[in-house]
């Protein structure tokens, strides 16, 4: 078994059943799972922000800081390995207000753009543990799809 790290900005992808992707304090950041039972693979993304906008540079530098292409290119690079958009399960977690951020509101707005990007989609997410004022941990057990939340020393399944 290995223990894949999901950084902030960052992506991690596998087919290995035996495998866990991790991503640690998720705060206002946004993970996001997909999940293919049949295919067998499985991937995790941590995004920063909702949106690339105006920073076009920073989303072709590195998509996984936004929202709207993070998710789309993880999405692309699993059907790539034989992923099934139908068959996807979509889990997320985060989107936490810290610090009382009511001027941006990251969090709310990380989420938001996952709801519109599954939406023009026509994805359901199966599952969220988003808001509130507590940073989380996520895991994805590619053995079975599970997604684990742990947050303040409790563990739920999402």
């Amino acid at each position: 078994m290995a223990l894949h790290i999901v950084n902030i900005s960052d992506m991690k992808l596998s087919a290995d059943r035996e495998d866990v992707i991790v991503t640690y304090s998720l705060g206002s950041c946004l993970g996001v799972t997909v999940y293919d039972p049949k295919a067998g693979i499985g991937a995790m993304v941590h995004c920063l922000l909702p949106h690339a906008g105006a920073a076009r540079d920073k989303a072709r530098a590195n998509p996984y800081m936004f929202v709207n292409t993070g998710v789309a290119m993880m999405v692309r690079k699993l059907m790539d390995r034989g992923a099934e958009k139908r068959r996807i399960i979509f889990k997320a977690a985060g989107g936490a207000n810290m610090r009382g951020d009511n001027l941006f509101n990251t969090g709310a707005r990380n989420f938001e753009a996952l709801d519109k990007l599954l939406d023009r989609n026509s994805v359901t997410l199966s599952a969220s543990n988003v808001g509130g004022t507590i940073p989380r941990t996520m895991f994805l057990h590619l053995d079975t799809g599970r997604v684990v939340v742990r947050s303040l020393g409790e563990e739920k399944d999402i």
